[in-house]
């Protein structure tokens, strides 16, 4: 398969994604709209899963709620906003699984953006758990983010170990006592 061939299935791989992801967030918010607003919270699996509908007004974990409406309007809004179409060009530009990685982060993120651009809230309505050690609660945008935030931190220790290892013929062994900074080569440092 030729490089043109391969980059133009990843944007098409890319595109199904974001839009998939988009999609599952849509129809799962609309559900739990529907189906929780108004009524008591529901636990699953001896409490393992809760279902309850909130209007989330801040960001992750409701952080900056309590700002003035003009404030969450300029920085959830417009920032975010900013921040996504940033981050979409360079996923076009990045390699396969950093571009998937980012991807569904702006994925998940332009879906929650579009509740905050037009209601001014994000829908929340699963937390997840054993006793007292529970997530916040969150919604099918904010486990692609995560998931993409992940994606992204592996590929880049996956190809920072590999430039690592590839170094004068060393092998992984080597690569993992040689961490950041600078190395040492006859007698003299020399940086990455």
């Amino acid at each position: 398969m030729t490089l043109v061939r391969r980059e133009q299935l990843l944007r098409v791989v890319l595109l199904c994604l974001a839009l998939a992801t988009v999609g599952c967030d849509r129809v799962t918010k609309h559900i739990a709209a529907a189906s929780l607003a108004g009524t008591e919270a529901r636990s699953y699996w001896g409490d393992l899963l809760w279902l309850g509908y909130t209007e989330n007004t801040g960001a992750f974990l409701s952080l900056g709620s309590g700002l003035p409406e003009m404030a969450r309007t300029v920085l959830f809004t417009w920032g975010t906003g900013a921040m996504l179409i940033a981050l979409a060009a360079v996923a076009i530009r990045a390699r396969a699984w950093t571009a998937m990685g980012l991807t569904l982060f702006v994925a998940g993120g332009l879906s929650n953006w579009f509740d905050r651009a037009t209601t001014g809230h994000v829908v929340d309505f699963m937390n997840v758990g054993i006793g007292s050690l529970r997530t916040g609660v969150f919604n099918v945008a904010d486990v692609a983010i995560m998931m993409g935030a992940a994606l992204f931190v592996l590929d880049e220790l996956r190809r920072n170990t590999r430039v690592y290892s590839g170094r004068n013929g060393g092998d992984g062994e080597e690569a993992t006592r040689r961490r950041g900074g600078a190395e040492m080569h006859g007698g003299s440092p020399q940086s990455d």
